[in-house]
């Protein structure tokens, strides 16, 4: 009866982990929207974002559906199975398909109705370090994916094996989620303010992520091996860096900068004048 409990408990967790992280990703392009702009939000964060869910997808789908990926898995970790929920994998295609939305709001404000970012304003430019960032991602997937095709005698258990190019994947995700979050942050610091930033995307990122910590504590313990939370680096790793970064932006918007319309030097030069307004208040 307890392991029915906690099997319950564990798929109430992910689907509701899920919801609050998918619906994480509506705020922010509905306020660009309804705003006309996307003034006061950093193109880097965006921009990165859609290479890091593509990689989630992409490695939530190789763990849950390839048989290959899968045996592998099992010849690492003592016959255990990976810990991808089909939750998992709709979560990954949904941010996908709402990152590139977003995205099109920056890159193709036209189509959207809105004016275009005046290059000098804050965080309008794709800064060289994320650039960087996203060359670095693909050569090290190319890397460790030459090392698997070159590979004498491929062997999970012991050499280089088809699962170390869906790792290395998997990794990328989480590097950009370590990193894809700072930029705003010193945005916002800049700004001395949160204004166009949506405080509602990071109410719901904070509740996904530690319901998603709470799904993968309750698997681990019903397969009997909690050292498989750690072989789970990815889920792992988004939900904690997701809640350090969520409560940075909840001190930011409610009590470092609460009711700040920004520096006047750094309003877009852009806005109409009525918004103009609205910032320096």
């Amino acid at each position: 009866m307890a392991f029915t409990f906690i099997e319950g408990l564990s798929l109430c967790f992910g689907w509701i982990y899920m919801f609050c992280w998918s619906a994480s990703f509506y705020p922010q392009p509905l306020l660009n929207w309804r705003r006309k702009t996307t003034s006061g939000v950093n193109v880097d964060f965006p921009t990165i974002n859609v290479l890091g869910f593509v990689a989630y997808l992409i490695s939530n789908c190789a763990y849950r559906y390839s048989p290959t990926i899968r045996s592998e898995y099992a010849a690492r970790n003592n016959g255990l199975e990976p810990l991808v929920a089909l939750n998992d994998v709709i979560f990954a295609g949904h941010a996908v398909i709402l990152t590139v939305i977003t995205l099109s709001q920056f890159l193709a404000p036209s189509i959207w109705g809105f004016e275009k970012r005046s290059k000098r304003a804050s965080g309008a430019r794709l800064s060289w370090g994320t650039a960087m960032l996203m060359v670095l991602c693909f050569i090290y997937v190319g890397v460790i994916t030459l090392l698997v095709l070159t590979s004498n005698n491929p062997n999970p258990q012991s050499g280089w094996a088809t699962i170390d190019i869906i790792f290395a994947i998997a990794n990328v995700k989480l590097i950009i989620t370590v990193v894809k979050y700072m930029p705003q942050v010193l945005t916002n610091w800049r700004n001395r303010s949160t204004h166009g930033w949506s405080i509602y995307q990071i109410l719901l990122d904070f509740a996904g992520g530690i319901l998603s910590n709470a799904q993968l504590g309750l698997d681990a313990y019903m397969q009997g091996d909690v050292s498989n939370v750690i072989d789970n680096p990815v889920k792992l790793g988004l939900g904690n860096v997701s809640i350090f970064f969520d409560i940075i932006f909840i001190v930011q918007h409610y009590f470092l900068y609460a009711g700040s319309k920004g520096k006047e030097s750094e309003i877009d030069p852009l806005l109409d004048g009525e918004e103009r307004e609205e910032r320096i208040e």
